[in-house]
């Protein structure tokens, strides 16, 4: 293996993967070992494999504190989605999977499409920092944001605090439908999130090495049969090239 691309992705002998645990579709469990479970930490496996180095999976329990850690030496690659500001710090190759996001609303909501959601009043809850959350902050021209920590806490926000609409991954917000009485999910999406995998800037042997990893990973079927293994088939999509 290349000692130029060994020395920027595994430059103590392992490679470290940040991951986040707070995307449910990507980490579905644990393992006997009690490591995180999943496409994504599966993806971060299958690398380590290609590079003949051993891995180390961080946790962090949402997307903005893995993005947070790149300065501070804890990951080597990191499993979020890329997001325009992220990409300030973070140097991302393409994504591997993508999630449509959109809105929940309440029973008896007279919303029926995603036009009528950015007016004048309207409050929309929100994980805090997740990669829809930066996408309607720079986007949303007329409506609110209120803003919770993790998916939970922002269902628990809208549910108990009376919102408008809540943003979320489709398939999360389904499974919200289902505890909640009468909500609607919106048809359509605001988004497409793009779930990829980044690393520090100024390597570029390292980002070479990962946008040739992705493109072989998604041609040969792996990302597909991760997505099956995991049980995570209709709610993660193969993202697409373009």
């Amino acid at each position: 293996m290349n000692r130029e691309l060994l020395d920027q992705l595994a430059p103590t002998g392992t490679l470290r993967a940040g991951i986040n645990l707070g995307n449910i579709l990507l980490v579905t469990g644990r393992t006997g070992s009690g490591d995180p479970a999943g496409v994504s930490p599966d993806m971060a496996r299958a690398i380590a494999d290609r590079l003949g180095v051993p891995l180390t999976c961080v946790p962090f329990a949402s997307p903005g504190e893995v993005a947070d850690a790149v300065d501070q030496d804890a990951w080597d690659i990191c499993l979020i989605a890329a997001e325009p500001s992220r990409a300030e710090t973070i140097a991302f190759a393409p994504a591997y999977v993508e999630i449509e996001a959109t809105y929940l609303v309440p029973a008896g909501s007279p919303v029926r499409s995603l036009a009528e959601i950015d007016r004048p009043g309207v409050r929309i809850a929100v994980s805090d920092r997740s990669a829809y959350d930066l996408y309607l902050s720079r986007h949303l021209k007329h409506a609110e944001l209120s803003r919770a920590p993790g998916l939970a806490g922002a269902f628990r926000h809208f549910a108990e605090d009376g919102l408008d609409a809540l943003a979320g991954l489709r398939p999360a917000l389904i499974e919200n439908a289902a505890e909640l009485p009468g909500s609607r999910v919106l048809e359509g999406r605001f988004t497409t999130v793009q779930q990829a995998i980044g690393t520090r800037p100024g390597n570029p042997a390292a980002l070479s090495f990962l946008t040739k990893f992705i493109a072989e990973a998604k041609v040969s079927g792996l990302v597909s049969l991760l997505i099956e293994r995991h049980g995570v088939t209709g709610r993660l999509q193969v993202a697409s090239d373009g």
